[in-house]
């Protein structure tokens, strides 16, 4: 079952009638919509709603942020990460996304819509049709204006009673306890005049850090008369969207220079960061290095970021705010330059600990940072095309890897358009869009790879032994996935001698005795296969890298099934989950799947193996396809199975589809820690 929701923040107050209506809206509508004015807490109310469904225990729950989008280009792409949909497949991306989703009871939460309201429209009609157990919950400012679709307006909080209690409890998070009778009054005063708005509330409850009640009440009640008799410091608008706007501009004025600058340089961010980020990229002129940790406390403190751990959050009204004010700063361009040429440094970091052992972190941290790529690599193609380039090429092989398929195909194939770089950057790049469409299944790859051919036999040319052994390993793979093993082997062996070099001295090498092994073992070379795939994995082993370990390990089960060694398969393909589990690989986890099923059954343990063919076939659907590998495991997936079913006789299936509707996690931790045990 999908359990993906963010973390609620703490404190969450009133809204019991609208979270009551709301989830009997859910039962009876299959789109309901959250409007209101930014900062009303239609995102607090629509996750809260979504923890009841699922603390309901009958539904799944996802929960899609589109305010990290700058466009439509990667919304669908966004709504399938947030539904676990690792898309490798060749179709249309909703028409995939829709297949996959067509038996699940689901509610998919999209946070955010107003500024992508016609490309919204389009996936969730697509969506409904396609699902008929989905339902849909959106906020946006503006109902999307579809048919069937249950508008729900958000209002303020009551400003007596909810909106008096929501502004206590961030005073006395920012250290001022109001409890006397003369303070609520004013509290309640301060409450009738911010309209119970609680984005307001909260940033002039966190003034109170540094300033008295009184000081706040009188300097903020100016203010709103000013902007109520149409003066000049707010355009005009309803009173909710004056109580909100003043108290953004008021948190603005009463920041220090230094928090004023932070705060606008931070809207350069798409997603929650860290401080060491915010160090790298936002320091720089009057914003010293030793003024960022302070800066970045003052604004938590104020309330116009929120803070888990280390990581900081703006909220998108706070942003839009501080967008508008780096743009009068002028500083726009260089700051989405210097955030661009961060996330390149990062990637070129990633690219070059990819061998070694810190390659499972680097993997988390380019998965996380996905939104800010792609703001970097929007930024990159309008202004820098070579260096978009390079930089899609670097995240290319994660990406495939982290099921960001469709993205790192769209940008590449952008970049390789509006760049005529012809060097190693430009081989990395088509190497990584090879990859891409090989494991999107494309049935005719050599054609796909004509262009990536081409640039070939340029990276000899300019003696690009890296480029050449990637060339390879692509060719090889694509090879091995047509059946033809003594082709791959040819193609990697030639080329290990051209190149020479040791095993482990880059990552090109490593692939290409990946596929050597993969190819002696597609021969029946059997033997020659183990040693060679031990070999390598115990160098992997030594180095702390997991890639290219977990597939030696998919041989070493494999061979031992062909050698009818099933306690061996075993081993092996409990570590090859293991490695895939590091790095977040589904395909891989897809494939180890299959493999210890088949391991158990060769053992006897048919119920253990079912549940691990169940858990695979989620895996299988979680990437758009039917089960796939190189073709020799084909044949031991069918014999295992067989073997599987009957052992169990008539419940067989009844087994097998009970693992299925399992949640596929909690599935493979429970092989991964039973299994474990016992061999």
């Amino acid at each position: 079952m999908l359990r993906n929701l963010p973390e609620a923040p703490p404190g969450f107050v009133g809204r019991r009638d609208e979270l009551t209506h709301l989830t009997e809206a859910l039962r009876g509508h299959r789109l309901v919509t959250l409007t209101g004015v930014g900062g009303v807490g239609k995102s607090r109310l629509a996750l809260h709603t979504a923890e009841r469904v699922l603390r309901a225990g009958a539904r799944g729950v996802a929960w899609a942020d589109l305010w990290t989008l700058q466009d439509e280009r990667l919304l669908v792409a966004t709504v399938a990460d947030a539904l676990d949909f690792s898309d490798h497949t060749t179709t249309m991306p909703l028409d995939a996304l829709g297949t996959w989703l067509a038996d699940k009871d689901v509610l998919l939460v999209l946070d955010s819509c107003e500024h992508l309201l016609a490309a919204c429209r389009t996936v969730i009609a697509g969506l409904l049709k396609a699902c008929p157990a989905l339902s849909v919950l959106a906020t946006s400012r503006e109902p999307l204006g579809l048919p069937d679709e249950h508008v729900v307006p958000v209002g303020p909080l009551p400003p007596a009673t909810d909106a008096v209690e929501l502004f206590c409890r961030r005073a006395s998070a920012a250290g001022t306890v109001l409890s006397a009778p003369a303070d609520l009054v004013a509290v309640a005063r301060l409450c009738q005049r911010l309209e119970g708005m609680p984005l307001a509330l909260e940033l002039i409850a966190g003034q109170l850090s540094h300033r008295t009640l009184a000081e706040v009440e009188r300097e903020l009640g100016s203010r709103l008369d000013i902007a109520a008799d149409g003066g000049n410091a707010l355009p005009a608008g309803p009173a909710r969207h004056r109580a909100v706007r003043t108290s953004v501009g008021w948190s603005h004025e009463l920041c220090t220079p230094q928090e004023r600058l932070m705060w606008a340089r931070l809207s350069v961010f798409r997603d929650v960061v860290d401080a060491d980020t915010v160090r790298a990229v936002c320091a720089g002129g009057p914003l010293l290095a030793s003024d960022v940790d302070p800066a970045l406390a003052g604004l938590v403190r104020k309330s116009v970021l929120s803070r888990n751990g280390d990581h900081h959050r703006m909220l998108d009204t706070v942003r839009e705010y501080g967008r508008m004010w780096l743009d009068e700063l002028g500083q726009t361009a260089e700051l989405s330059d210097r955030h661009a040429q961060y996330f390149l440094e990062l990637a070129r970091d990633a690219d070059a600990g990819w061998p070694g052992p810190e390659q499972a972190r680097w993997y988390g941290r380019i998965d996380r940072a996905n939104a800010d790529l792609c703001a970097a690599l929007d930024h990159l193609l309008s202004v820098r095309p070579r260096a978009a380039l390079e930089l899609a090429g670097l995240v290319g092989f994660f990406w495939s890897c982290c099921g960001h398929l469709r993205e790192s195909a769209s940008y590449l194939e952008d970049a390789l358009a509006l760049s005529d770089e012809s060097g190693p950057v430009r081989t990395k790049a088509l190497w990584a869009l090879g990859i891409t469409r090989v494991l999107r299944g494309e049935r005719d790859p050599f054609r796909t790879l004509a262009g990536f051919c081409h640039r070939r036999a340029q990276a000899q040319a300019q003696d690009d032994d890296e480029g050449i052994l990637l060339a390879a390993y692509l060719l090889g793979l694509t090879h091995l996935l047509q059946g033809l093993p003594m082709a791959a082997r040819s193609e990697v062996d030639r080329t290990l001698a051209a190149v020479g070099g040791t095993a482990f001295s880059s990552a090109g090498r490593m692939l290409c005795r990946l596929v050597r092994v993969f190819a002696l073992t597609a021969e029946g070379l059997l033997e020659q296969a183990r040693a060679e795939a031990e070999d390598l994995r115990d160098g992997c082993v030594e180095r702390g890298e997991w890639w290219t370990r977990s597939y030696t390990d998919y041989q070493l089960a494999l061979i031992s099934l062909f050698e009818d060694r099933p306690e061996d398969a075993t081993v092996h393909a409990l570590s090859m989950l293991d490695g895939k589990r590091h790095i977040g690989d589904s395909f891989g986890l897809a494939l180890g799947l299959d493999l210890l099923a088949s391991a158990l059954a060769a053992r006897g343990e048919a119920e253990t193996a079912v549940a691990a063919y169940g858990a695979g076939e989620v895996y299988w659907g979680a990437v758009g396809h039917p089960q796939r590998g190189t073709p020799e495991l084909g044949p031991v997936r069918e014999r295992y199975e067989d073997t599987a079913r009957s052992l169990l006789g008539d419940v067989y299936e009844e087994a097998r589809l009970r693992s299925v509707l399992c949640d596929p996690e909690a599935v493979l931790r429970a092989l991964l820690d039973g299994s474990a045990r016992d061999s």
